[in-house]
């Protein structure tokens, strides 16, 4: 890695510069394809903060600094870093008899059932130490970066265990001190029902709401608790209550919703959640109510293509005034997947998103998932500098090539790394 954060960074020959600029809330409709491009542009990155942005000529010509370390984007194309913003990274092995057991034709549920799914990582991570999970994570970041993401959601929730949940997530801010990126941490602990409370549920969500939740939030180890609001997961009654111990300890809320089943995820919304994440089987009510509120849409249709699911409804969302984001949902059992150009190019091919749409909703979109639109998700002055550089020469091949690296670089907080 090149260490350019304190001297300077400036980026030339840029053949498409996607800014993203424009409006401080989310994109809808029409808005998602707005894209902000200059061509034949420059970025001048100082103290890990975007110092000037704007056609090369203009911005050349003023400029007169011979120590700023120069990067000749050979006429590719330039855009925000990923922002992805829906991962479990917190994990110890492949779920390699789930993989098998699908291409057979069992369910998700029905495997599950018979032991697979989620909870058959739990022994793993419960054996692991906090030094070994953390060097999962941060292998699992670093192949993400190299893939063009610069903003990573993690979550816990493969421990579920008060001690368990707690070392998932300390590893994950060990990971984090590692990485050039940015990680926001999220407790999950309200995945599945972990075996020990087979039959009590509710005696489980009490011990998420009396204790884990609190300890989280004393030792500052999540910005977020979610829960997996399912059938054969929690109900929205559980969910509930786990929402509520969230916010009474200052923790903001996220859920995987409607992913099999549909659900009254409305009745979520005085909990202003940060996001909703899956949707696949969202009904035409919800998802109306959806469009009126702050709570983004983050679809993941890595899960989709590796469940051989439904695809979520991306053009009923984008046509009701939905905020829509797309993440990797990077989990070892249904998105083994660190590729946010690959959920890309399924947004596009799969669920009929325009590039311009897709590349917005895994920028500045994912940027309003995590809440950090502020200083994230676009290239414009004194905002983080975040950049992912592709050899391309339209922006529109982001979505185009599947399943090859076309990303040359990142920059993450001001700082450049060549791959």
């Amino acid at each position: 890695m090149i260490e350019t954060a304190h001297r300077g960074l400036l980026l030339t020959n840029i053949g498409q510069l996607l800014t993203l600029t424009g409006s401080s809330r989310s994109r809808r409709g029409a808005e998602l394809s707005d894209l902000g491009i200059v061509e034949h542009a420059a970025v001048l990155c100082r103290d890990g903060k975007i110092a000037a942005v704007g056609s090369e000529s203009e911005l050349m010509r003023s400029f007169k600094d011979s120590s700023v370390e120069r990067v000749d984007c050979q006429g590719g194309v330039v855009l925000p870093g990923f922002i992805d913003s829906h991962t479990h990274p917190v994990f110890t092995s492949p779920r390699l008899v789930d993989f098998e057991k699908r291409i057979q034709g069992a369910s998700y549920e029905q495997i599950a059932q018979a032991g697979g799914g989620i909870r058959s990582g739990v022994a793993g991570v419960r054996a692991a130490t906090e030094e070994e999970l953390a060097t999962h994570v941060l292998l699992a970041l670093r192949s993400m970066q190299v893939c063009g993401t610069t903003t990573v959601e993690a979550k816990s929730g493969y421990g579920l265990s008060p001690d368990s949940e707690r070392k998932s997530l300390r590893a994950i801010q060990r990971a984090a001190s590692k990485w050039e990126g940015t990680v926001i941490p999220t407790l999950l602990a309200a995945h599945v029902v972990p075996a020990e409370f087979a039959g009590k549920p509710n005696a489980y969500v009490d011990l998420i709401c009396s204790e884990i939740i609190p300890e989280t939030a004393k030792a500052k180890l999540a910005q977020y608790v979610d829960v997996f609001c399912e059938r054969g997961a929690f109900t929205l009654e559980q969910t509930e209550r786990v929402f509520t111990a969230a916010q009474e300890h200052g923790l903001g809320v996220r859920a995987h919703v409607c992913q099999f089943t549909p659900a009254e995820v409305s009745r979520l919304a005085r909990f202003d959640p940060a996001s909703f994440d899956h949707l696949d089987c969202i009904d035409d009510n919800n998802l109306k109510a959806l469009a009126t509120q702050n709570t983004v849409a983050t679809l993941l249709p890595g899960a989709s293509y590796f469940l051989g699911h439904a695809y979520p409804p991306a053009r009923k969302l984008i046509a009701a005034g939905a905020a829509v984001a797309l993440a990797t949902d990077y989990n070892p059992g249904t998105s083994p997947t660190s590729s946010m150009p690959l959920v890309l190019s399924l947004a596009c091919t799969q669920m009929r998103m325009e590039p311009a749409e897709a590349i917005a909703a895994a920028t500045i979109n994912g940027a309003h998932a995590l809440r950090l639109a502020d200083r994230k998700g676009s290239i414009e002055l004194g905002k983080d500098a975040d950049l992912a550089i592709f050899d391309f020469g339209d922006y529109r091949e982001l979505c185009y090539w599947f399943g090859s690296t076309t990303c040359r670089g990142t920059v993450t907080n001001g700082r450049l790394e060549i791959f």
